[in-house]
Order: structure tokens, then sequence, then C-alpha cells
């Protein structure tokens, strides 16, 4: 049991560690005024067979509040009435919509990837500063372009937003998407204003065509399947070019899976990418999680045994304390209050689930970025 209650205590200090060291930056953050920074911005709209989801969320990018941008929709080799809604609303605001159309014949090499169409997507793009977001998203407000854009300066070249998920009443799953994507912008979000930034999402995110250019865009990471949005930003992020936005205003949201297959193969897709991080970020992700898992079967085991117990008691207390802090303080920046009565029992939940994720990517990788 020695051993046992060592890992115990070493679960509690690498915990401690992430709470009061890592997102101490985020729970602490305060949200900037906005300034008059009105940049000609370019949004990027990256679609396959999302007919429906166009004609539901594109008129909220047309009713933003800002003077000067253009919306750039790339029909990805869809099969469906993608491409027509595309071209209804190039039609009916002509001024602002570009549409680039990518073809099944166009490089058949990269059919199964999204990186390709953003790069012609990129390419087509009139103005130097680059607003991402999905399909299926929709601003929370119309100043979501204005946010993201007074947040970009002469060494701010990359912002990392928000993009959360409708809630719905008793759904179980509903939660536990929720509070991963809670969980992970945590993470992605804290690591940036630690100047270590990792990742972000392409449902809202930003920067600059420079940037992108002078990384050589995807080249690196090409054949990746995913990895549009994190492994982009793992390669070009830098404590001096990165900065986040995460006022209420400038979130985007969007209707989140609703059932358990589809959510699978999402995070399946998605939590491939990982492997392909800096090693850097993979022990410190790693860390955390590993750090989790030990942390509650050392103490289930060591309080069943009643080894050490008031030990274990006090220290287990002191962490399940500062953690709920940490998750009160951004679960309230983020807008996600009604997750907070669930908080112990997601954060198990999830851990099952990530681990379930794992093992299945061991044996079968995901072979398209949608499907």
């Amino acid at each position: 049991m020695l051993l046992v209650f060592g890992v115990f205590i070493f679960s509690v200090a690498v915990q401690l560690f992430y709470y009061l060291f890592i997102f101490k930056k985020l729970v602490f953050y305060k949200v900037k005024e906005l300034n008059n920074n009105k940049l000609p911005i370019s949004v990027i709209i990256c679609a396959k067979d999302e007919a429906d989801n166009l004609k539901q969320f594109l008129p909220s990018i047309y009713k933003q509040n800002y003077p000067d941008f253009e919306l750039v929709l790339i029909d990805d080799r869809s099969i469906d009435d993608t491409w027509e809604i595309m071209e209804s609303f190039r039609e009916k605001y002509p001024d602002k919509t570009k549409v680039v159309r990518v073809e099944f014949s166009d490089n058949p090499r990269f059919v199964a990837n999204k990186k390709y169409a953003l790069t012609l997507g990129i390419k087509a793009t009139k103005n130097k500063h680059l607003l991402f977001t999905d399909a299926d998203c929709k601003p929370v407000s119309n100043n979501w372009i204005s946010n993201i854009s007074a947040s970009f300066n002469t060494e701010k070249k990359l912002i990392l937003g928000y993009g959360k998920y409708t809630s719905k009443k008793n759904s179980l799953l509903n939660k536990l998407i929720r509070f991963e994507t809670l969980q992970t912008a945590m993470q992605y979000l804290s690591y940036a204003l630690n100047g270590n930034a990792y990742m972000g999402v392409g449902r809202n995110m930003a920067y600059t065509k420079d940037l992108f250019f002078d990384n050589n865009g995807f080249y690196t990471h090409l054949d990746i399947l995913s990895g549009d949005d994190d492994l982009f930003v793992n390669e070009v992020s830098t404590s001096e070019n990165t900065t986040i936005c995460i006022n209420k205003d400038a979130f985007t949201e969007s209707p989140p899976k609703t059932t358990w297959k589809d959510w699978i193969h999402q995070k399946r897709r998605h939590i491939s990418t990982a492997n392909h991080y800096k090693l850097k970020h993979k022990v410190m992700l790693s860390l955390y999680y590993l750090s989790l898992i030990a942390f509650y079967i050392t103490t289930l085991v060591l309080l069943l045994r009643l080894y050490q117990w008031k030990i274990v008691a006090i220290l287990a207390s002191i962490r399940f304390i500062i953690w709920f802090f940490v998750q009160y303080k951004i679960i309230k920046k983020l807008d996600e209050k009604k997750l907070i009565l669930y908080l112990p029992f997601l954060e198990i939940s999830l851990l099952i689930f990530q681990f379930y994720i794992f093992v299945l990517n061991l044996f079968n990788k995901p072979k398209l970025w949608k499907n």
C-alpha cells in the first residue's frame, strides 16, 4: 500500500500544479474591452454535404454588425445541394460572398482531406485577416467579427476563440459533450495564456494570411486526416503571436451530436491528431490525464483499505475544493453554468469515455474528415 500511497501523493501534487499554475491564468483572466480595430476580415467556411446547415446558419454571418468583411464559402466535393445553397447566397449578397468549389477530379490524392479545400479557400480571400468557423456554427451575437477583429494587432496574429454547443435538457450525452468541450477549452486557452498554445478549434479561430503562407500552410501535415486547426496552431503558435478572445459576444454555438455513435466517431477523429503534437505538449496533456486517473483510483483504494485515511481525506478534500473553484470560475467565463451540479460525475464519466476512445483508435484509425 505504500506504493499506492506514493502514487496518490504524486497525483495530487500534479493536479494542484495544473490548477494553481497552468489554469490559474484563465481563472483570473480579465476580458478585454473592445477597441476600434475594424480590419477587413475574410470569414471562411468549408462545407461538405452541409446544405441544411448552411440554410439555417449562414444568415447569422451576414447579419454581423461589421463594416468590412467577405464570406468565402468552400464546397468540398459535396453530393447534396451544398453548392446550390452557396450560389443562392452569393446571388443574394454578391458584394460579400465568394464561392470556391472543389470537384472530385481535383487532386484525388486529398479527397478525404479538408486541408486541401481550405487552402484553396484561403488563396481566394482578398483580405489579410482570416476568421474561421464551420457550416453548423452560429455566432451568439452580431458582434462576433468585431470581437475577434479587435484581438488582432501588430504582434498577435493568431486568435483562439471558444465554440460552445447548444444545451439540451435531460440528456446525459449533451451534458458530457458540453463538459468535454469545456475541459478542452480550459486546457488550450490556459496553455495559450501561458505562452504555450498547442491547439485551437476550427469552429472559432482566426489568423493572418501571412502567418499561413509563411508556414507553407498545412504542408507538413497535409497527409494527416485532421488537424487543420489544432496541428496548425501546434506548429505556428508562439508566446508572442498568439492570444485568446473569450468575450461572450465572441462565442460561436453549434448543435451537438445526438447519438453516442456519431459523437464517438467525431472524437476518434479529433483525438487521432494528438500523436502529432509537439513532444512537450504530449507530455503535459498525458500527465494531466494520467494524474486524474491515478487520483481517483488511488483515493478509492486507500480509503477502502483505511490506509493513512486521514491524510488521504484531507489531501483529496483540498484537491476537490481547488478543483471546484477552478471549474466554477471557468464555467462562468465560458457560459456553461448549468453543468456545475454535475461536475464530479461528468469528470469521471469523461475519463472512462476518453480511455475507451484511446483503445478504439489503437486498433482502427478513422479515415475521413467527414462522413
